[in-house]
């Protein structure tokens, strides 16, 4: 495939953060499209009706055929499979990636629930605001004990767990910032700092126009 990709975002969802943070480790040139949940392009919904992001539309230059991809953790795979110059995927190790695979389905599958509870009674002032923090903080100690053995949460390299999950750990701290900073939990505290000090981070973050408004394609860089 030729053709420069198009991947469809949203600048603070977790999904569209991890897949752009796969794409520029990758060092794949693809445009990026900034929307609003409230005003999504009607390209974007022909592509892929579901209406979430982040999407990636794939074509062939040559046969003009549409390879869409809807799902964050597809898109990382496919970025990291055309180049992993930081070896995320543990290449020499055919085990590794199923590994993390299973790491990751069973942190969205159990944590994701956990936070979105959190989160809720946090912002709507439920009476069982503690009980939800103390269940994410539960899981959180798991991480803790992983990244007491090495520096990062799948072994003491970086892999394609950490820039997966980074994105919810930011977005979990955020949530009483205060209490974050004072849980007990410096390693991933400091594992997750690490990510947002750096100069990837800035380069995820980088802010772009709402495509709808100009329709003006940019890279993703």
């Amino acid at each position: 495939m030729k053709c420069i990709p198009i991947l469809y975002s949203l600048q603070h969802c977790p999904y569209a953060m991890r897949a752009r943070t796969a794409l520029i480790k990758a060092q794949q040139k693809v445009f990026i499209r900034a929307i609003k949940l409230d005003n999504k392009p009607k390209e974007m919904l022909i592509a892929s009706p579901k209406g979430s992001v982040p999407v990636l539309v794939l074509q062939h230059e040559e046969t003009h055929q549409t390879l869409v991809l809807e799902e964050s953790l597809d898109i990382m795979l496919w970025a990291l499979k055309q180049d992993d110059p930081d070896d995320l995927l543990y290449q020499e190790d055919p085990q590794a990636l199923p590994l993390m695979l299973s790491f990751i389905a069973e942190f969205e599958y159990t944590f994701i629930p956990l936070f979105e509870s959190y989160s809720c009674a946090k912002r709507y002032h439920n009476d069982n605001l503690n009980e939800c923090r103390q269940a994410c903080e539960d899981y959180l100690i798991s991480l803790e004990e992983r990244l007491a053995k090495h520096a990062f949460l799948f072994s003491e390299n970086e892999s394609l767990v950490d820039i997966a999950l980074f994105p919810f750990m930011r977005k979990f701290a955020k949530v009483e910032k205060q209490r974050f900073r004072q849980g007990p939990y410096p390693n991933l505290r400091n594992w997750l700092n690490s990510y947002l000090q750096s100069s990837l981070f800035s380069k995820v973050m980088k802010r772009h126009e709402l495509w709808l408004d100009d329709r003006k394609d940019c890279y993703l860089e």
